[in-house]
């Protein structure tokens, strides 16, 4: 099948699937790439929170901050489905800054990165993306307006009608009656911002290397591989990765390191066009539309 011929038939399975995707599958090793629509810009949800790791090792780095220094952290008492971590506390923890950085990044815990970014606010985090001529990817607020959705709203039997309204109430100009979904406020990135943060980290780029090396290693230990780490990992392959789920968003950016020394740095952001919360049909189709346009890139 030449490549015109698959990005038409992997844009139709995502429909047929009900998900409008994102994606973009690069080689880190010749630039080659493939995409659908990897220039639109999506809410983040969690994806934020590797430029937060970025941007709290600099500081760490630079000296700014101190990795051992403990933090007061409140229980964050969330009882809904989805929040990880220091989010389901139910009392007041003190844990060092690298600790945070793991539990943010590794488990998604909103508590420890709203904590990281009471160290280093939205804006810096922008800035310093900025300085490491990093574009595409917008900061604007922390992971704690996340929480305030209408799922929040409605008992469990009524999720689906919080998905409902995430799906229905968008404007044509990504404006959105869900102020998290609203790409004019909500922190945002394209597929292709996030892949060239993740070759910026695994590749010679204007992050100091030891500052890449962390970053690199908190994705290496995420422990949440439902999405794509089932079609990225093997023995002969490692999947470092970031998840970011939202409301009808569903995301997950990871670089996939091949045993021969081939590494591709892969992009999915995806929107659900279906009114559940739990859909493993969707995360699976994920998994295959990244797959298939990873295969066909290492194959030409």
């Amino acid at each position: 099948m030449n490549t015109e011929a698959l990005l038409h038939d992997v844009r139709r399975q995502l429909h047929d699937g009900g998900l409008r995707g994102c994606l973009l599958v690069r080689d880190l090793d010749t630039g080659e790439e493939l995409g659908i629509d990897p220039d639109t810009q999506l809410p983040s949800a969690s994806l934020v929170k590797v430029p937060l790791a970025l941007a709290t090792a600099e500081r760490v780095r630079r000296g700014e901050l101190d990795g051992a220094t403990r933090l007061d952290v409140p229980p964050g008492r969330v009882t809904t489905p989805g929040p990880t971590g220091l989010s389901r506390f139910r009392h007041p923890a003190r844990i060092a800054v690298d600790d945070l950085l793991y539990l943010s990044t590794c488990l998604s815990d909103g508590a420890a990165a709203d904590a990281l970014f009471g160290l280093t606010p939205p804006a810096q985090v922008a800035e310093i993306l900025h300085e490491l001529g990093l574009r595409g990817i917008t900061v604007r607020h922390t992971v704690d307006e996340l929480s305030d959705t209408p799922v929040e709203r409605f008992d469990t039997a009524q999720v689906h009608l919080a998905h409902a309204l995430a799906i229905g109430a968008g404007t044509g100009g990504r404006g959105h009656r869900v102020p998290q979904l609203d790409t004019t406020r909500a922190n945002t990135g394209s597929a292709r911002s996030y892949v060239d943060l993740l070759q910026a980290l695994w590749t010679p780029s204007k992050i100091h290397p030891e500052v890449a090396e962390r970053v690199r290693d908190l994705m290496a230990h995420n422990v949440l591989r439902h999405r794509l780490a089932p079609d990225f990992s093997s023995d002969a392959t490692k999947w470092s990765s970031k998840t970011g789920t939202l409301l009808n968003l569903r995301h997950e950016v990871g670089v996939v390191e091949h045993a021969d020394g081939q590494s591709f740095a892969i992009a999915v952001l995806t929107e659900s066009e279906v009114p559940a919360a739990i859909q493993p049909g969707a995360e699976a189709l994920m998994s295959q539309a990244a797959r298939t346009l990873r295969d066909h890139l290492r194959q030409l």
